[in-house]
């Protein structure tokens, strides 16, 4: 134990490191904006993030080595675990009445770009706790661990061992630069461009600087948190929804072809990619449909106000946003379970978004399509393909194996709600808007409500769902195996 947890605990002092200048942005604000005692809040938080990193990091410094990728996953899984921890000490101090267990739920709705709040009267709070809930969906949207590896090459400490254990999706050996350090500078570069043109949109749709801003970062992320209880039902701007549309749709695309979009100076890795245009066939054929039904049962009587709101609440919720400009959840049952569907699935891999991913889809219809072929045909080679290649065995095991497993994590977790005496399609959907990084879910946390009426023990549960929802199941799963803990 000894040899494995040091190394892993001399990284995690660094990316400790890395993560405390987060505090500064929220006292920044609340200097120049709330003029109050919030500012200590951040400087403490500030500073005990700088002096345990510093701590852990003089006492772990002797003891570093490559990282195997199994100290790859003991990391990422501190780093998702303890660094919500420390986000969310100063929303339990600075929020009146919010639990611990609320205030842990609430960071890691963030880090993790759920979007799922426990907290009521989100518009009296200071400028700066809003500030801080937002800025922490950009920060969480690519994943720490990349942010750490851009900035902190780590000197060669394994730095593809972090990349494979953070990244979403099954084709994690894809490496689109010679050094994975370049890589995640790159993502972020690609990641920073997209953020300021996102809020000098929202600047221009109407938004004060500070609303710009931390949408921007919520859009970027894919999170969804706002600074008002009617999220984007507070502006009732059509400008500012086609905006958040758009944006929203970009981030779901993997921000990974957009890096080599830009290298290549092409629009093929676009162009030609089946998850993208799957991805946007998907969200038109649902926007149209979603379209139709509003009209028909009179929800919306004109065409260009259903279709603004049916593709706002489409692209919000298929990319695991889950903005709101109204209570969807009243619309004619078909639509609101359309719009859970769609989360669970369709944002593309290396997005910022959760849930299966779209090209994992892709990869199991095609493996149905093969099993249907060979019923008829026993004999006959039919491998399944992907971008005009094979997909080797293993990735499609990998796929398989990880659908089982989210199938199984997905019923257990709702049992286990239910078994705490909540109702089904509060306790289903709370499970689905979790552990896909959605964040509202229907019933009693639906669009017009919020996690704040569930127990701590409900919360804790689905603090675990997002975790397991962010980091894919897996990454978080062989931790409880008796051969990772074996030599």
């Amino acid at each position: 134990m000894h040899s494995l947890w040091l190394p892993v605990l001399s990284v995690f002092s660094r990316v400790l490191l890395a993560f405390s200048p987060v505090f500064l942005v929220p006292m920044a604000w609340a200097w120049f904006q709330d003029k109050s005692h919030y500012v200590g809040i951040w400087a403490i938080g500030f500073a005990a993030a700088v002096v345990s990193g510093w701590g852990l990091w003089m006492l772990t410094r002797h003891h570093r080595r490559e990282l195997l990728p199994r100290d790859g996953f003991l990391l990422v899984n501190l780093v998702w675990v303890v660094l919500p921890a420390y986000a969310a000490a100063p929303l339990y101090y600075a929020v009146p009445d919010l639990s611990l267990s609320k205030a842990y739920f609430e960071a890691m709705s963030a880090l993790t770009a759920t979007g799922a709040t426990a907290i009521s009267g989100l518009d009296q709070l200071p400028l700066s706790i809003n500030i801080w809930r937002c800025f922490l969906q950009l920060v969480g949207g690519l994943g720490i661990m990349l942010l750490v590896v851009a900035i902190l090459p780590l000197l060669g400490l394994g730095g593809m061992q972090l990349y494979r254990a953070e990244t979403p999706g099954p084709m994690k050996d894809t490496k689109f630069t010679p050094r994975i350090a370049e890589t995640a500078r790159g993502l972020w570069g690609v990641y920073a461009v997209f953020a300021l043109a996102c809020m000098l949109s929202y600047r221009w749709a109407g938004m004060g600087w500070a609303d710009a801003f931390m949408h921007m970062c919520t859009t970027m992320g894919l999170g969804g948190f706002s600074p008002y209880d009617a999220s984007f039902g507070h502006y009732d701007s059509a400008r500012i929804e086609w905006v958040a549309t758009v944006f929203m749709t970009m981030a779901g695309i993997s921000f990974l072809r957009y890096f080599v979009m830009l290298r290549r100076r092409s629009l093929r890795p676009i162009t030609n990619d089946r998850e993208i245009r799957t991805y946007l066939l998907v969200l038109v054929a649902s926007i149209g449909l979603v379209t139709a039904l509003l009209l028909a049962h009179r929800v919306y009587d004109d065409l260009a106000t259903a279709l603004r709101i049916a593709a706002f609440h489409v692209v919000s919720v298929a990319t695991t946003t889950g903005y709101a400009s109204t209570d969807y959840s009243q619309w004619p049952v078909f639509a609101p379970v359309l719009l859970m569907f769609l989360g669970c699935f369709a944002s593309c891999a290396g997005s910022t978004g959760g849930g299966i991913k779209m090209v994992r889809m892709v990869l199991l219809i095609k493996q149905a399509r093969r099993e249907l072929v060979r019923i008829i045909h026993p004999r006959v080679i039919n491998p399944v393909t992907l971008a005009g290649g094979v997909v080797p065995p293993q990735v499609m095991n990998a796929v398989l194996g990880f659908m089982l497993i989210y199938g199984a994590a997905t019923v257990g977790l709702t049992m286990l709600l239910l078994l705490t005496g909540l109702d089904i399609v509060t306790a289903f959907s709370a499970v689905i808007a979790t552990v896909n990084n959605i964040g509202p879910g229907l019933g009693q946390v639906g669009p017009a409500g919020n996690y704040s009426v569930l127990n701590d023990f409900q919360i804790a549960v689905l603090s675990m769902a997002m975790l397991l929802g962010r980091l894919e199941m897996l990454t978080v799963l062989v931790l409880f195996t008796g051969h990772f803990w074996r030599k």
